[in-house]
């Protein structure tokens, strides 16, 4: 005999910052906490640039339009960080 799980439900309900967290609720009642400094745009951004953000991508997606990040639910439920960045003209 299964036990049937409710469908998980990944959008986002809502989002918001603390001194060194990115936290994000999602419509199924889960909740998704992750370390600011995984996404320094964020981390240094200014605080009215942080507050003022998009859900986009049919509610799987946040926006930054102020610091040009974007960050997805499936990143953020993998725990992927945002990618070190290379200096221009340097390859893998």
């Amino acid at each position: 005999m299964g036990i049937l799980a409710p469908a998980a439900d990944e959008r986002v309900k809502g989002v918001r910052l603390t001194t060194d967290s990115l936290v994000v609720d999602l419509m199924d009642g889960r909740t998704i906490s992750v370390p600011l400094a995984w996404y320094p745009r964020l981390l240094n951004a200014a605080e009215t640039a942080r507050s003022r953000f998009e859900i986009c991508g049919g509610g799987y997606g946040i926006h930054w339009p102020d610091i040009d990040e974007d960050l997805s639910t499936e990143g953020l439920l993998r725990g992927a960080p945002a990618p070190l960045s290379r200096p221009r003209g340097t390859s893998l």
